[in-house]
This record gives C-alpha cells, sequence and structure tokens, in this order.
C-alpha cells in the first residue's frame, strides 16, 4: 500500500499588481467563484520624503470547467481598482440573503462588498459599508465568526499596523465596532475566532507572541500569552471540525498545532522552510492543512496523527511549486470536481527555465493564460517527471467527500497567489491515501 499524490496546474492568470489573497466563496450557491486582491506600493515622485501610496485591484473570477472543453476554466468578470488589500475573506453564509465579502485595506478601513447577480445575468460586486479602524495605520487581516457555517451572530475581527484588534458587528447592512484594544507591541499580523466559541479571540503579531482573548471578560488581560513562535505570528485558523484545535504559522518557519485547553505546549511543530503567511484548514477534511509558506512555495499538511495526540512534524502530502515568488494567498474550494480533467491539447511548449532548488523544480513561463498540465509530484512532494511511472490519481465520478474517511481518495480545486510576479494560479491535487499502485495512466 503507497499513497499516491499528483497536482496540476490548471490555469494561471497575470494580476498585474503584487497580489497576496486569494479567496474561494463558502456559500454553496457560489462555489465556483473566487477573489483576488492586491497590494501595490507607489514611491512618491520627486522629493526623497513624498509620502508612497498604496494602491490595489479587486477581481471576481468565475470557475467553470465543462468536460471536454479547452477553455481555461478561470472566467475574470469584474476588476475594481482600491486601496491596497492586505486581506479578504467572504462571509461563511447569506447574512439577510446577501452573499458578503469582506476587505481590509491599507486605508485602515474594513470594506464590505455584495455578490449580486446570477450566472445567467452576470455577477459583480457591490459597495456595503465601511469602517474605518483607526487613523494611520493599515488594516491588516480579518476573519468572520461564521467558521461553523452558522449565521446567528455575524460579527467580524480585525487587526491592524498599530497593534490593534477590533470587533464588529454586521446587522443590516452596517458595521458597528463593539471593541477595540491594543493587542500587541508591533503590527498585528493576524486575529482570528474560535469558530467553536466565538467569544474568544485569537491574535498574533510581530512582538513574536500569540494571545487569547475572552471577549466575556473583556480585553483588559489576555487569557493567555503564548511564545511558542521565535518570531513574528503571521497565520492563525481555527480547525472548523475538531473542537479546541488551532494552527498558527510565523516567520520562524513553524507550524504549529494546539489544544486551546493546553497552549503551555503545542500538540506538533512542522518546519516549512519558509514563513508561514496563511494556514487554511480543509473545508471538509478536518486533517488537511494547506499552508503559504512565502520563500518556499505551497504545502498541503497531513495532520491526523498530530490530531490522534502522536505528536511530531506533520508530513507534508503534497506541495506545488510553480511559482517564481513569495507565496501569500491559498484557498481550498468547495466546488466538487467529479469529472476528469482532460489531457492538454497538443500546443507549443512554454519557454522554461529549469534550476534546482532545495529539491524543488521551479518552472518560469512567459504564457500566464495559457491552461496545461505542469506538474507530478508524489507523497513527498518531489517532482515525478511525466515519463517514468508514476500512477494518476485522477479520480472517477464518485460520491461527495466524507469528512471522517480518512482513507477514501480525494480530490481537490486551490488558488494561490503569488506576490512580486503577480501570478494567480488554478490548480488541482488529486490524492488517494492508501492505494495500491496501479499502471499508469497514459494522457
Amino acid at each position: 500500500m503507497a499513497s499516491r499524490s499528483r497536482t496540476r496546474n490548471l490555469q494561471v492568470f497575470d494580476t498585474e499588481l503584487s497580489a497576496d489573497t486569494v479567496e474561494w466563496c463558502p456559500v454553496s450557491a457560489s462555489n465556483d467563484v473566487l477573489v483576488c486582491g492586491t497590494y501595490q506600493l507607489q514611491k512618491g515622485a520627486g522629493e526623497e520624503d513624498a509620502t508612497p501610496s498604496r494602491t490595489g485591484r479587486l477581481y471576481l473570477f468565475e470557475f467553470r470547467q465543462e468536460a471536454g472543453s479547452m477553455i481555461p476554466p478561470l472566467t475574470e468578470l469584474q476588476r475594481l481598482d482600491t486601496a491596497a488589500i492586505l486581506d479578504l475573506k467572504w462571509c461563511h453564509v447569506p447574512v439577510s440573503g446577501h452573499t458578503v465579502l469582506g476587505m481590509a485595506a491599507a486605508t485602515g478601513e474594513l470594506q464590505l462588498y455584495t455578490l449580486s447577480g446570477s450566472q445567467e445575468g452576470g455577477r459583480s460586486l457591490q459597495t456595503l459599508s465601511s469602517v474605518e479602524v483607526g487613523t494611520e495605520r493599515l488594516a491588516l487581516s480579518l476573519d468572520w465568526s461564521t467558521g461553523r457555517m452558522d449565521s446567528s451572530d455575524v460579527r467580524v475581527v480585525c487587526s491592524d499596523s498599530a497593534g490593534c484588534v477590533s470587533v464588529l458587528s454586521l446587522a443590516e447592512g452596517a458595521l458597528t465596532s463593539l471593541s477595540q484594544w491594543k493587542a500587541h507591541d508591533f503590527e498585528a499580523w493576524i486575529s482570528a475566532f474560535s469558530y467553536w466559541d466565538t467569544q474568544l479571540i485569537y491574535s498574533g503579531g510581530d512582538d513574536c507572541k500569540l494571545k487569547g482573548w475572552d471577549l466575556r471578560v473583556g480585553p483588559s488581560c489576555p487569557t493567555f500569552t503564548s511564545k511558542g513562535h521565535s518570531m513574528g505570528v503571521c497565520s492563525i485558523h481555527s480547525n472548523p471540525h475538531r473542537e479546541h484545535i488551532l494552527a498558527t504559522g510565523s516567520y520562524d518557519e513553524q507550524v504549529l498545532l494546539w489544544d486551546g485547553r493546553n497552549m503551555r505546549q503545542p500538540l506538533s511543530e512542522s518546519p516549512m522552510g519558509g514563513g508561514v503567511w496563511r494556514l487554511k484548514w480543509h473545508p471538509t477534511h478536518q486533517h488537511l492543512l494547506l499552508a503559504a509558506c512565502m520563500h518556499n512555495d505551497f504545502h498541503i499538511l497531513n495532520c491526523q496523527l498530530a490530531l490522534e495526540g502522536n505528536g511530531g512534524a506533520c508530513p507534508v502530502v503534497a506541495s506545488y511549486i510553480l511559482h517564481n515568488s513569495l507565496a501569500y494567498g491559498a484557498d481550498w474550494s468547495r466546488l466538487s470536481l467529479e469529472e476528469p480533467i482532460p489531457c492538454s491539447p497538443a500546443v507549443a511548449e512554454p519557454k522554461e527555465s529549469l534550476t534546482e532548488s532545495g529539491g524543488h523544480l521551479r518552472i518560469q513561463y512567459e504564457s500566464p493564460t495559457a491552461s496545461f498540465d505542469t506538474s507530478l509530484e508524489d507523497d513527498a512532494g518531489r517532482y515525478i517527471p511525466e515519463g517514468i511511472a508514476a500512477p494518476s490519481t485522477t479520480p472517477t465520478a464518485g460520491p461527495a467527500l466524507n469528512s471522517n474517511d480518512d482513507s477514501s481518495p480525494l480530490s481537490g480545486l486551490l488558488a494561490s497567489c503569488s506576490f512580486y510576479d503577480h501570478m494567480l494560479h488554478v490548480w488541482r491535487w488529486d490524492w488517494a491515501p492508501h492505494e495500491v499502485q496501479q499502471k499508469p495512466e497514459q494522457c
């Protein structure tokens, strides 16, 4: 028995400005919708002390994969010029019948948009509400309280460059500030809800501290302060499937898993070889964790043993290595990939420059809108050339994934973006955790 893992690039899009955040819509009626945010620092012209400006752009896409079609599946629906975007998050449930997107902006604002229209009439983002969390600061992150798909209490937490954390409520289309406090000495890179008890807030900052807050007793004192990370804490995600489980990442290149009932010692520590800017638990499988690792690409961790209390580093079961710049934004789609992705048509080969770097094969190409099969990897994330006997893991049509069956083959659709090369990638991952090796499929 051996696991089989394969990642395949489906499409690449040039965002023109530096890309740092990407999010698939979790609301079931709009699972095919993807947004990408960009951040561009524009240096002032003329005098050396001229204040630089930060600009951004918000992209709205629709993903449609038709069987047998050679048309790239990602279609741009809209682009909006905005302030520089630091983070994007969809509310997990409709609010008053509307699908809502939150944006953390370099102007210090938390901005909300609604997704309007339909597949027949076209969809677009419309401004809903905006609130300034503070002057002369950048809004750095946001999270919704609805991670377990519960709409009974819709709130947003936002962190900023002044080290503050703000909690806001959303009612009747308007944001209302509930509380704000100084949480960290320097930038508060990340803030997040506990999805199981939304009165609990987590925050991480450039002061190397991870902190917990209980809104019932007020933010005058944290419930805990952890120095488990040795550098700035920049990613936090509560597991929506397992109560008390928390994943954190840092510039120290470590992913730590925690049991929220005991924050003295992490459940596991996994070195990633790059600062961990974003972490995302799989939408249905409790043990799979996606990590955007800045200088070391994108990786999927299998946290099963750690969640069972066995400790040790979580193994990497897949790596996506085709970006050529800082790995910042990454997200799982909830779309079901029941139809196999067709083999690529015979087209002219893209220009490639292959260099070995830490065991990774980097592919550089000139066609940012191409749709082609680019990479095979084994369960350790190593590149496997097409010519050798590496079995395909393209699944056959089947039922939806069962989050309680950790041995079933699965297929996932993901998106990732990288900064200086301003690229958005959409890719597919197929994994058979325990499957006998078979004759490879011929594409």
